[in-house]
């Protein structure tokens, strides 16, 4: 029985085909991480990744051939990978989606529609990237810590000015610096016009005494997409 199996796959194994769509999967992975190079921060590692998964998707599609048991197996180790593996931005999926689209084209043998399908995104990607599609010009998120007397009320003393300059204004903190003799508030303000941001915190300094104003990025730890 074991000869009749080894006999049977020996033979429906097309050698020269892997060998073919097996380079193509590298070359069109090659294609994917150019591109996910460009204007994008990223890691050796996950480069290197980008490049080597579609041929690793294709080998797993030409295993199942059609197999529903074999498929329900590959589907629960796709799962376990998912479950073990860190949570990347939005560039970083899609990268990923379509190195996996790669390999399933090459592995169910449509060659033609890997490679014009994969030209496109590119083709685009390339573009929404150097246009900066998306991008945002006039409008910035900033963490405003300014320091006032501590015998000065807080309360309202600064919602007129910051939201004549913010489409949303928060006071999210309000602590003791300097022995007690400052406070520190901390604001999260959208400003209308990142160009007016000097002119906000010369209008803060004429109201807080000129004490210390700082103007920083906002840190944010929710996942963004």
């Amino acid at each position: 029985m074991l000869e009749n199996v080894v006999k049977d796959a020996t033979m429906n194994l097309d050698v020269w085909q892997i060998i073919m769509y097996s380079g193509a999967s590298v070359v069109l992975g090659l294609l994917v991480a150019c591109v996910h190079m460009y204007r994008n921060t990223y890691s050796q590692s996950f480069i290197v990744t980008l490049t080597i998964l579609p041929i690793l998707v294709q080998s797993v599609i030409m295993l199942v051939n059609g197999n529903v048991g074999t498929g329900i197996a590959v589907l629960g180790a796709f799962s376990l990978i998912r479950f073990r593996s860190v949570a990347g931005g939005a560039r970083e999926i899609s990268s990923i989606f379509w190195s996996m689209g790669i390999g399933l084209a090459t592995g169910m043998g449509y060659l033609v529609y890997a490679l014009i399908f994969s030209v496109f995104v590119a083709i685009v990607l390339l573009a929404l990237t150097k246009y900066r599609f998306g991008a945002k010009t006039k409008v910035a998120e900033r963490s405003l810590r300014i320091s006032i007397p501590e015998d000065i009320d807080y309360a309202n003393l600064f919602d007129e000015l910051l939201q004549e300059y913010g489409h949303e204004v928060l006071l999210e903190q309000v602590k003791t610096t300097n022995m007690g003799s400052l406070m520190e508030l901390r604001y999260y303000i959208k400003l209308k016009n990142i160009a007016e941001e000097k002119e906000l915190i010369d209008a803060i300094r004429t109201i807080n005494g000129n004490l210390p104003v700082i103007s920083g990025r906002v840190l944010s730890t929710r996942a963004e997409l």
